[in-house]
């Protein structure tokens, strides 16, 4: 599904990854229940992902200042020490959204 975003400016998170199956069912249980914090967050306002071999998350941010506590959450900083159980790479861009268009 496509996020409903607000008008620009606004910050996104995209992240990168290449899977591996090591711990799939693991893996399942922790997006979701990340997903589900990440929505009770103070200035979450979206996700998007796709997944084919390489897999590309997309969570969008009212602002950096947003996406600094998001990261220091206790829980999401549990997950992030599991990440070598999960991707064998991984990289995490963070960019300001200026423009937004299309239908």
């Amino acid at each position: 599904m496509i996020a409903d975003t607000p008008k620009p400016p606004y910050y996104a998170v995209i992240f990168t990854s290449l899977r591996n199956e090591k711990d799939a069912g693991g893996y399942a249980e922790a997006a979701a229940r990340m997903l589900e914090r990440a929505r009770r967050h103070p200035g979450f306002l979206g996700f998007e992902s796709a997944r084919g071999g390489l897999g590309i998350s997309v969570s969008y941010w009212r602002s950096l200042e947003d996406i600094a506590a998001w990261r220091r959450d206790g829980e999401h900083r549990l997950a992030q020490r599991q990440a070598s159980r999960w991707y064998d790479a991984y990289r995490i861009r963070i960019c300001r959204v200026e423009r937004e268009y299309g239908d």
